[in-house]
């Protein structure tokens, strides 16, 4: 677990900005409930200095977790952020808050018989549970949605599609993470799968032999996932490619590069990642099942 790969849809602009809001919301309704039975909390929400103060401390805090998912976002692509690293990092968070929370009561109220250690402790016991629960409900919310992402990928009905459904055709079916938007296209006619930050963008020929895109609201990670052991081989951070289309696989200075069989996409990098994967597949150490019969 510490060194597994933390899911790439906790770290998306719109998981992200959701978990923000909705800890923000939950923090702000369970403040409300604990104010009337702590004799300390200097937190007002009537007309009164107080309540100004209030409105500062809630605005610097929602700066600070803003600017925290920023950073997040910014640094994914830079090293790869594991489940403990992720934990360390909302950790942080909640300590950063309930850190300047503290400095907040010691200017304000000056607390006469308690010390910052002990005005710390205390806003650190409300501060898990005002941004860890909602933390961990987020994280759960969008697991089971990516779960059922997946599950649509093996939904088959009322698809739009690039040609008349024959027997025995060999399809790969593709929904977005609404399942609003449907593709169906045969594996013959799919060359690439494109990965366009919280999109896919499919590369395929239509029944003139002319090459198309199709913009889908889904992740990568989750085409990789239903695929693994098909003709659909992930080969870097970018690109899932349809190896029966691989027309020419050379060994560059700085890595392999895929030419396929239409001139018209440009050659496609296979980075050290994924270049097993890749040689795998030609060399036919493991062997690869064929794409499901629909």
């Amino acid at each position: 677990m510490s060194k597994a790969k933390l899911p790439d849809y906790l770290l998306g602009k719109y998981q992200l900005t959701g978990t923000i809001t909705f800890s923000v919301l939950f923090a702000i309704v369970f403040l409300n409930i604990y104010i009337p039975f702590s004799d300390t909390a200097w937190f007002r929400l009537g007309d009164s200095v107080m309540f100004l103060l209030t409105v500062a401390f809630v605005v610097a805090a929602i700066i600070l977790l803003i600017g925290s998912r920023v950073v997040m976002y910014k640094t994914k692509k830079l090293f790869e952020m594991t489940y403990v690293t992720y934990i360390i990092w909302c950790c942080l968070e909640i300590i950063a808050i309930c850190g300047m929370y503290t400095a907040f009561t010691i200017g304000l109220t000056s607390p006469g018989n308690e010390s910052a250690l002990v005005v710390f402790s205390r806003a650190l016991l409300y501060g898990a549970i005002a941004l860890g629960v909602p933390y961990i409900i987020s994280a759960m919310y969008f697991a089971i949605i990516d779960k059922n992402e997946i599950i649509r990928l093996m939904n088959y009905d009322n698809v739009v599609t690039d040609e008349v459904v024959k027997p025995q055709t060999k399809k790969i079916t593709l929904f977005d993470n609404s399942g609003s938007l449907k593709l169906s296209l045969s594996f013959d006619n799919l060359y690439y799968i494109e990965s366009c930050d919280n999109y896919i963008k499919v590369w395929y020929t239509d029944n003139k032999g002319e090459m198309q895109q199709y913009l889908i609201r889904c992740r990568l990670r989750s085409v990789e996932e239903k695929f693994l052991g098909t003709s659909l081989v992930r080969t870097n951070r970018k690109y899932i490619v349809n190896m029966s289309k691989v027309k020419v696989l050379r060994k560059e200075s700085d890595g392999y590069i895929l030419d396929l069989e239409n001139e018209t996409i440009p050659p496609l990098p296979v980075t050290k990642t994924y270049t097993e994967n890749v040689l795998t597949y030609f060399t036919g150490e493991l062997p690869i099942l064929e794409p499901i019969d629909f």
